[in-house]
């Protein structure tokens, strides 16, 4: 057997073998060690490959892919700073929990540490930011080696996916000549099933609290009368309708994250409270507001006047339920964790706790507030939009069964401000993991992936961060709507303590870009349009929708005048609140 067959055969297995464990995509970034990897994952059947030429761009449009999906990704890229230019976005992965296969080709091991050009380090090189790393052998075609191939592919897909989900890295060295054989027979077939019988199968299943466990907590929360229960970032589509059918029962208030998708669906919203983050902005607000308990599922949520809502009340009792283990809690107050799935653990809690009953007055007065929130925050209209009109106008016109993908910084915010409940059926995205602003139009691309009408809104930083990723619409004629608000820099330091320091706040901080970004859109194929109004914006968006390929509406707005508007809003909710409480 020559060189060449113990290549292909190797590959072929390795390939197969993540196949057979569910991969279904592999984004793959062109280079010449990557050669076996490339070649064999677009010649099998059952994989669909994406090929992205910038590796960052790859990295996070895979990150999207399996966002949405919810199914591990592979990504592919030859050796040396290509794997490096992954970081970002397998920093993102991990904090996140989102499953990718990272696979970076590689010199073989006696072109290494020689000067071989495109040959770096890349033993462990994502260090701490996956859950598992193999460096392959080299490639070799007898059956252990075969077995060894599939165990390992096998054994990523399973370390990948298992409890809290996120990267993992294979390195693989190959040999020249690097271009396999397809004219080989039985290129997918496994070694006879006995030999098979090694492989890694796993069994699966959710945790939950035994029935001792669910009384004793349930005791625990007999002894209060004001509770709140708290909804993080989160995708599980079974827990909106759990978490509320529970909170209607206690008729207790829940606070949802906009990136936890409890304010969107057909599921009962009576006790949903979204404007929270309008009211708690008042120290004084916060200061009265005093819980008995917080109840919280998944990740601390976008707002901060909530956190600093729990730091102000750090002796309430607090509880943070984690489907998996993990700790999650930047408060720093004393919290007792519970390690159970969240859905689960929801109708655990409808059924043996019926008898529990909370104070209905503490519900009523959250709602009162809410709704005064709402009442200022969708009143008015400006000549010129602003950035919290742009964003009230998506949430009119988005389509039902459609996706939201929500740049950070400003964006997210302005999402979490105006994102009031509704029954259609919406999928509110972000990259929460490390919040960076980097990859974000990839990453809206590969949620675009599933067919779902996508809108990604992006600030003026982000877009110019990620333009490359304006590629892949491109390239696969993606139907994406890109919500591009234009405040010439950085709009959310107009709301930090650095907006005073202005000698340096504008180069530092404010960093206008004063770029004509129509050009870029028309470079990558795309229609552009800008809006003057806030009824511009809506029908420019509900137009986007009807027609396929890329479209980019452009707000312009003034950093200054956004911050001004903002705290008027907001000043008006809690002026109304602090002369009408009783």
């Amino acid at each position: 057997m020559n060189h060449t067959e113990r290549l292909t055969r190797y590959t072929a297995n390795f390939v197969d073998e993540l196949a057979r464990r569910g991969i279904t995509d592999v984004v793959i970034s062109p280079g010449s060690r990557s050669t076996p990897l490339a070649m064999m994952f677009t010649e099998h059947p059952s994989i669909k490959e994406w090929v992205i030429i910038d590796e960052r761009s790859a990295a996070f449009f895979a990150l999207g892919i399996a966002k949405q999906s919810r199914r591990a990704v592979a990504i592919v890229c030859t050796s040396g700073t290509a794997a490096a230019n992954y970081f970002p976005a397998v920093v993102e992965a991990y904090h996140s929990r989102v499953p990718l296969i990272v696979l970076t080709a590689d010199r073989p091991h006696e072109l290494r540490d020689i000067g071989a050009p495109q040959a770096i380090d890349q033993i462990k090189l994502f260090g701490g930011f996956v859950k598992w790393y193999h460096e392959m052998a080299l490639p070799e075609a007898s059956a252990t080696m075969l077995t060894y191939a599939r165990n390992r592919a096998a054994q990523a897909v399973h370390n990948a996916m298992e409890e809290n989900q996120g990267p993992v890295h294979l390195n693989l060295p190959f040999r020249e000549p690097l271009t396999p054989d397809f004219t080989l027979d039985h290129l997918w077939d496994p070694i006879g099933e006995k030999r098979m019988e090694q492989r890694i199968t796993s069994f699966q299943g959710k945790k939950q609290l035994s029935e001792g466990a669910i009384s004793l907590l349930l005791r625990r929360l007999k002894e209060y009368k004001k509770g709140v229960i708290v909804c993080g970032p989160q995708t599980d589509p079974e827990f909106k309708e759990a978490v509320t059918a529970l909170a209607e029962q206690w008729q207790i208030p829940v606070l949802a994250d906009p990136l936890s998708q409890v304010r969107c669906g057909s599921h009962g919203k009576s006790v949903v409270i979204e404007g929270y983050d309008a009211f708690l902005r008042h120290k004084e607000i916060r200061k009265r507001l005093i819980p008995d308990f917080i109840l919280r599922f998944g990740a601390m949520p976008v707002s901060k006047p909530y956190l600093f809502y729990v730091q102000a009340h750090g002796d309430a009792a607090q509880f943070v339920v984690e489907n998996e283990t993990g700790y999650r809690d930047p408060a720093g107050n004393r919290t007792e964790f519970i390690y159970a799935d969240a859905a689960g653990l929801c109708r655990d809690l409808l059924r043996e706790g019926k008898e529990l009953t909370f104070d209905s007055e503490w519900l009523q007065q959250w709602q009162w507030m809410n709704e005064v929130a709402q009442k200022h925050l969708w009143s008015g209209r400006e000549e010129r939009v602003t950035e919290g009109e742009a964003i009230r106008a998506l949430v009119e016109a988005t389509p039902d069964d459609s996706c939201i993908f929500a740049a950070n910084s400003m964006p997210i915010r302005d999402v979490d401000t105006f994102l009031k409940t509704t029954d259609k059926k919406i999928e509110i995205l972000a990259n929460r993991g490390v919040n960076g602003i980097d990859g974000l139009l990839s990453t809206g691309m590969g949620a675009a992936v599933s067919g779902k009408p996508v809108t990604i809104v992006a600030g003026d930083l982000s877009f110019f961060h990620d333009m490359n990723g304006l590629f892949i619409a491109k390239r696969y004629q993606l139907n994406v709507t890109i919500l591009l608000i234009n405040n010439n820099g950085g709009g959310i330091f107009s709301f930090l303590p650095q907006a005073s320091e202005a000698k340096h706040f504008e180069a530092l901080f404010g960093t206008p870009l004063d770029i004509d970004f129509r050009h870029a859109v028309f470079m990558y194929g795309g229609k552009y349009a800008s809006a003057q109004t806030e009824s511009e914006v809506k029908q420019l968006l509900e137009e986007s929708y009807k027609e396929e390929g890329l479209h980019v509406i452009e707000v312009r707005t003034n950093r200054e005048e956004n911050a001004s508007w903002h705290r008027k809003k907001w000043n008006a909710v809690t002026a109304e609140i602090l002369e009408n409480w009783g």
